[in-house]
């Protein structure tokens, strides 16, 4: 049976302690109003966003969307996602293993596939590794990614196509490293991404502006646009 000689007290104590809990909430509740209400005053137009070096919006807040056209290539490219697992290559075997090509054009298909077989692989860190910590853009940001991706999907058909052809793998990945041509290309590049990767390195001087841009060219202009289709112009 309770015991209540000191309900009193009790009471006192527990009304003293629940309106000090009641003081507490309110301040509590004050507290996170006005900070809601801070939030909206600091939502950001989309004419806030810059592609590099922004200090005023949130990386990681999407919307509002400034650069229209990188959220539609990045959804451009999710409509055309594919895995080179669904590519047939019942026929290409067939080629392969008859007396059709010559050993020059056996040679051109090897070198190239050596060439692609790593120089995908450069693309891809670039844009991890170097390009996307300094854009400072949400949906520029979506589409780089999107576009990492892609290029793992392309090293994963060259391997895709030498698994297939039962090519020596060893020979293929490495000619990088053992083929002039193919490694004077790949360390013109690596140079390229070793500027941006500088513990130093920043966008916010001019010079940094400049290399960040020689980075961009030297890979999408000279790597994309003229080694990579120099390549598929020989197959």
């Amino acid at each position: 049976m309770k015991n209540f000689d000191n309900f009193d007290e009790i009471f006192e104590g527990n009304l003293a302690a629940a309106l000090h809990n009641e003081k507490n909430s309110t301040e509590s509740s004050s507290t996170a109003e006005s900070e809601v209400k801070g939030g909206k005053e600091k939502r950001f137009k989309a004419s806030d966003k810059r592609l590099i070096n922004c200090h005023t919006v949130d990386v990681n807040q999407l919307m509002p969307l400034k650069y229209k056209w990188a959220w539609e290539h990045y959804l451009n490219g999710c409509a055309n996602n594919w895995l080179p697992t669904e590519v047939p290559m019942a026929k290409d075997i067939e080629l392969w293993k008859s007396n059709t090509l010559t050993e020059g054009e056996r040679l051109v298909i090897m070198r190239n596939l050596g060439f692609f077989a790593t120089a995908e692989s450069l693309v891809g860190n670039n844009i991890v590794l170097a390009i996307f910590k300094h854009v400072t853009n949400a949906e520029c940001r979506q589409y780089l990614l999107r576009q990492a991706f892609e290029e793992a999907v392309h090293t994963h058909a060259f391997h895709y196509i030498v698994e297939s052809l039962q090519l020596d793998e060893g020979e293929v990945f490495n000619m990088y490293n053992e083929i002039n041509s193919i490694h004077n290309k790949d360390k013109f590049e690596m140079k390229l991404t070793e500027d941006v990767l500088r513990s130093d390195f920043s966008t916010e001087s001019l010079e940094g502006i400049q290399k960040f841009l020689e980075n961009l060219v030297g890979f999408y202009v000279i790597m994309e646009g003229i080694f990579f289709y120099s390549g598929f112009a020989m197959i």
